[in-house]
């Protein structure tokens, strides 16, 4: 076979499986129609009762779209950065069923290339961005992108500084946000990794285990802004806050009641490879590691931080 007809033989099989994987995600978006329909009949409480995975990493797309039945939305906008190549996203059926816009930020430029390379990104209102986010860039990425004032959701997980970023944002007003917690760090204390503006999950600790701020630190810190803790995922890694002003009827609940231990193992030993450490092995592995307590500002071992009273 000649080298041009191998090519087009190549280029016929990619044409084919991009269109086979394009009905599958069809597919995948008229089932979970079906059954939000169904679960519309259906009182939720707790808030992970709601859960339904579409394109997130959990169950958070049920969720997303619960919350949305109860919050009255400025605009159809949002932003969600540390999406990866955008496989598993918070947003993602927002995007492609309910043809909301927004904008995605990730550090890795083959990521970003990737998801600009997709039939949605034409398809739909989507900008993509590379940038590797800290709490001094991060209100001029999105202002650059277009994006300001009253928004519909917010979706933080940088796996590192996620505290410290929240904290920084003052140029949008999500109607919600969903933030991810590393359960890890416990339901009592606000602890965060302290502040590095290159801080790197991988290279913080082989275990990939040190990395971002507690439930409580998040809460309070979205309190602070006007915002009401509604729930977690049963994962036991994503929280999902509303705004005051717009919450209704919707309960809100405490840092304790909310926070769940996370029910993954993705931890990894020296060798790079998972360990399926199980939560008690998991705090041992980075318990002389520093945390921020949010409260008074002190930098204390997790080990410290985590000794009852």
């Amino acid at each position: 076979m000649s080298p041009v007809r191998f090519l087009k033989k190549i280029t016929r099989e990619l044409s084919r499986h991009r269109r086979m994987a394009e009905a599958v995600e069809q597919m995948q978006c008229a089932l979970a129609r079906i059954e939000l329909r169904q679960m519309q009949l259906l009182p939720i409480r707790p808030l992970r009762d709601a859960e339904l995975k579409v394109f997130s990493q959990f169950g958070e797309d049920g969720i997303l779209q619960y919350l949305l039945r109860h919050v009255p939305v400025p605009k159809r906008v949002f932003v969600e950065f540390g999406v990866s190549d955008y496989a598993e996203s918070n947003t993602r059926f927002l995007l492609q069923n309910d043809n909301w816009s927004g904008l995605v930020i990730d550090g890795s430029r083959e990521n970003v290339d990737f998801i600009r390379s997709q039939p949605y990104y034409w398809r739909h209102t989507l900008k993509a961005e590379c940038a590797f986010i800290d709490r001094d860039n991060i209100n001029g990425l999105i202002r650059a992108a277009g994006v300001g004032g009253d928004i519909g959701i917010l979706s933080v997980d940088i796996d590192g500084n996620d505290y410290w970023v929240l904290e920084a944002i003052d140029c949008i007003r999500p109607a919600i946000m969903v933030c991810e917690y590393n359960s890890l760090f416990g339901a009592e204390r606000q602890l965060s990794v302290p502040y590095d503006p290159r801080f790197s999950r991988a290279a913080a600790h082989y275990s990939w285990l040190y990395f971002g701020a507690s439930l409580p630190a998040l809460a309070a810190l979205a309190s602070r802004r006007g915002y009401a803790l509604v729930g977690s995922n049963s994962a036991g890694n994503n929280a999902f806050f509303v705004r005051r002003d717009l919450l209704g009827g919707l309960p809100e609940v405490s840092a304790a009641e909310a926070w769940m231990p996370a029910q993954f193992r993705e931890g990894r030993g020296r060798d790079g490879r998972l360990s399926f450490a199980g939560p008690d092995e998991a705090v041992r592995l980075i318990a002389d590691l520093p945390v921020v307590d949010c409260e008074t500002g002190q930098t204390v071992t997790l080990r410290s931080a985590l000794k009852p009273a």
